[in-house]
């Protein structure tokens, strides 16, 4: 197979985890018979500084023209100003809007071998192995809203959402939560907001075509403990945008770090092409404080490549091999330092990257 990647670095330690990606796609070209051609453009900070503008008319033809999306991090204390007219993180949600990127993937399955680096116990981690999809294109980060202005007096934000944006995401929740344990939870906030009962009644209704998969609703205020108490119980959570935001935040602490955790943006299928466009990009942020040192966790990247060559590439069995490497390198006890237990081999990113090429 030959494909076309999008390569969006970004800003802070971007350029060091998707250097360590390429690696492993390099690695996985070579073993079977690929080849990844890697078009690298600007978004972000870095495009802010360069264009004047977080996302470039010419990444977004660059993104629709590809066959997936590679992204390693935007922002940092450099264009946060409360003031600014363009953020870095605009160019985010602008990109994921122009390419229709409507569900956000993030699993969250614990590497035994990292127990220890959760803050929680053991025996509630036990047997973790949660899909997390959220809906990307609605709710409060693109509803109406206003500024607070130079007067800095009133200001809102509006969690919109239609039946359409709901039916969507929650359709392709079932058909993940159908080919796994046949269980969906739906986070809502469905006895306060009028939008989360739109949500909860759209979603009965969705789910009436899948009558194998059991429906479970939950608000997110109880979600939220129960993933701290009870994450086991779940499977394959549904929410919308902020909730989802928040809630994988929260849920990447229980696999020890950010550092750990792939996430694939998916849109519908394009016409001409059996599978969707992705952005495929590491949960954590740009990490600026580290970025430059070398010391960044590359394993979310790397084990996004491999939601890539799977959902973009419809490569499993290349993405099976991605991921069975980075069990055996985390198997041999090679731990970057945000994941790293007394006594660990501590490496630095690009050894890290080396030795799970290697594995490939």
């Amino acid at each position: 197979m030959d494909a076309t990647i999008v390569v969006l670095a970004g800003d802070g330690i971007g350029p060091e985890v998707t250097n360590e990606a390429k690696k492993i796609l390099d690695a996985v070209g070579a073993r079977f018979g690929h080849s990844f051609a890697y078009d690298h453009q600007m978004m972000g900070g870095c495009a802010i500084d360069a264009y004047g503008t977080s996302l470039p008319d010419a990444t977004v033809e660059a993104c629709l023209a590809a066959d997936a999306v590679l992204l390693g991090a935007v922002g940092g204390p450099k264009w946060d100003l409360p003031t600014a007219k363009d953020r870095p993180e605009r160019g985010l949600l602008a990109l994921r809007k122009a390419l229709n990127l409507f569900a956000n993937l993030r699993p969250v399955k614990l590497h035994p071998q990292l127990i220890a680096a959760s803050a929680i116990k053991p025996e509630v981690l036990a047997g973790v192995d949660l899909l997390v999809i959220r809906e990307l294109t609605g709710g409060a980060y693109f509803g109406p809203r206003k500024e607070a202005g130079d007067e800095g007096y009133e200001a809102y934000d509006t969690m919109l959402y239609t039946r359409p944006e709901i039916e969507r995401v929650v359709r392709l929740a079932a058909e993940a939560a159908r080919g796994r344990s046949k269980r969906l939870a739906s986070v809502d906030k469905a006895n306060v907001l009028a939008s989360s009962r739109l949500w909860r009644r759209v979603t009965v209704e969705v789910m009436q075509e899948y009558p194998d998969v059991q429906l479970e609703h939950v608000l997110v205020d109880a979600m939220a403990m129960h993933l701290i108490r009870r994450p086991a119980s779940f499977d394959v959570v549904v929410a919308e945008n902020l909730f989802g935001d928040i809630l994988t935040d929260e849920a990447s602490m229980l696999a020890g770090s950010m550092g750990m955790l792939p996430s694939a943006s998916l849109g519908d299928k394009r016409n001409g092409h059996d599978l969707p466009l992705g952005l495929y990009e590491p949960i954590h942020g740009s990490a600026p404080d580290i970025a430059g040192q070398g010391i960044a966790n590359p394993l979310a990247t790397i084990l996004s490549t491999a939601l890539l060559l799977r959902h973009s590439l419809g490569l499993e069995q290349e993405a099976q091999a991605v991921e069975a490497a980075v069990d055996a390198v985390l198997n041999q006890g090679v731990r970057t330092g945000d994941i790293a237990d007394p006594g660990s081999e501590v490496v630095g990113t690009r050894v890290m990257g080396d030795l799970v090429a290697a594995r490939i």
